[in-house]
């Protein structure tokens, strides 16, 4: 019956979440139950659940976690700024003339607002509302528009600075830092990707994109462009460097430089007379919001994951998959399968609380590379964003869409890019020096 018990409490742990439950009194009222099962009422003084509070105290004394909200504050203050309208103004006169120009401004629009504020829901909000009605208006598909939406809002997910790299990093014992570098290229990558995408497919079929006609393109003197270009690109750039950059360079820690961020968010938001005490009060009352839900779901999975291992979860788990037999590749493979399939229906801080702390222990024991072991899970849990039909990025873009956008639309949309982020796994997953090398190479 002991050794049951692990498995039971798991699948009472999905039965709880599927039927709506609260995610983080999920977690700790699953815990309480199956601890209370397990061991009576002495639950909280055998030697394997006694440390229960000083964990959850941990979390709030943690140094690294604080960069969660500080993450957040500078990512909400910048999407207040209007610094996304700016950019998606500039990079849609610089692409003009390209066929699918457009999509592909947005895309970089994307990529410089994760490296800036990493704020999935914002990033899709902002361009479903500017660009999409621009982009149909001007003949673009439906499901191209909005896949490419979706997707590249998706992308402060893996650019740091990322909060669920953070996260990651508290849970799985890696350095932040060293997550931050070692996204860097698997985020440029997937970038490319997706760049490369748009421009096979607006070749190949250029009714999906059409050229925007001479007499509509609007013309701007070298001057204008110069003033453009550095009244939208040097602010976010800015803040690339003061946050990443010092990361980079060794000068800051992640929260050392969360806070930097967040200063220079405050600054930039004032330079462009956005800010006030309205706006201030807003912000704070936002991140207050995303910040507590963050630790209380946090706090519950530390719960949940001490009374697993406390009922030898874990270790029933190990030797389990010894007695498979199989290769240590087939067994990740099948743990990132099963995140992948539990994104079409949790939210990737869900997966990431839940399923981490039970697998990263069997995971480490087969000897696989902590740091390229946590990129890998980033990516994997990007996908939640995408996949239906519970994508938060497709229920963001659907509740800015235009009534003859349908949800069909959205869900044919990102299909492609679900998949271009599968092929990025495979290749990460045969060229681990993508992740590694850089962490190598910049201390």
């Amino acid at each position: 019956m002991e050794t049951a018990l692990p498995f039971l409490m798991f699948v009472a742990l999905i039965f709880v979440l599927l039927s709506g439950f609260p995610v983080a009194f999920g977690l700790g009222g699953v815990a309480i139950l199956f601890g209370y099962v397990g061991h009576s009422l002495d639950l909280f003084y055998l030697s394997d659940f006694e440390f229960v509070p000083s964990k959850i105290f941990g979390i709030m004394s943690n140094v690294t976690l604080l960069a969660v909200p500080l993450f957040i504050f500078m990512g909400i203050m910048l999407e207040r700024s209007g610094i996304a309208e700016e950019l998606l103004t500039t990079m849609e006169l610089v692409c003009r003339k390209i066929r699918g120009g457009l999509t592909i401004s947005i895309v970089l629009v994307g990529a410089l607002l994760a490296a800036s504020t990493g704020i999935v829901g914002a990033t899709v909000v902002t361009m479903g509302v500017l660009s999409l009605p621009t982009l149909l208006k001007r003949g673009y598909s439906k499901e191209f528009s909005c896949g490419t939406i979706a997707t590249a809002g998706t992308l402060g997910q893996i650019i740091p600075p990322s909060i669920v790299l953070v996260l990651l990093g508290d849970m799985m014992n890696v350095d932040v830092g060293d997550l931050f570098i070692g996204a860097i290229i698997p985020g440029l990558f997937l970038v490319a990707l997706y760049l490369l995408y748009i421009f096979i497919r607006t070749t190949l079929q250029p009714e999906l994109a059409p050229l925007l006609a001479e007499e509509d393109q609007r013309t701007l003197s070298q001057r204008e462009y110069a003033v453009l270009l550095l009244t939208s690109l040097v602010p976010p750039t800015l803040l690339m460097v003061v946050v990443l950059g010092s990361i980079l360079g060794g000068v800051a820690s992640p929260t050392e430089a969360a806070a930097c961020g967040a200063i220079g968010a405050l600054v930039l938001t004032w330079a462009k007379k956005k800010l006030s005490l309205q706006t201030l009060s807003s912000v704070l009352h936002s991140t207050t919001q995303i910040t507590a839900m963050v630790f209380l779901l946090l706090i519950g999975a530390q719960f949940f994951s001490v009374v697993f291992r406390g009922l030898a979860g874990d270790e029933i788990i190990m030797e389990f998959v010894s007695s498979l037999q199989v290769s240590k590749h087939l067994v990740l493979l099948a743990i990132m399968v099963l995140m992948f399939v539990l994104g079409f229906f949790l939210d990737f801080i869900e997966i990431c609380f839940i399923v981490v702390p039970i697998v990263t222990p069997l995971l480490y024991a087969l000897g696989f590379d902590p740091l390229w072991l946590a990129i890998l899970i980033a990516i994997n849990l990007q996908t939640s964003f995408l996949t239906p039909p519970f994508g938060f990025s497709l229920f963001y873009l659907k509740g800015v869409a235009p009534a003859e956008v349908t949800t069909l639309h959205i869900y044919r949309g990102v299909v492609p890019f679900v998949l271009l982020q599968i092929f990025a796994l495979v290749v990460l997953w045969l060229f681990p020096s993508m992740v590694t090398w850089l962490p190598k190479h910049v201390f």
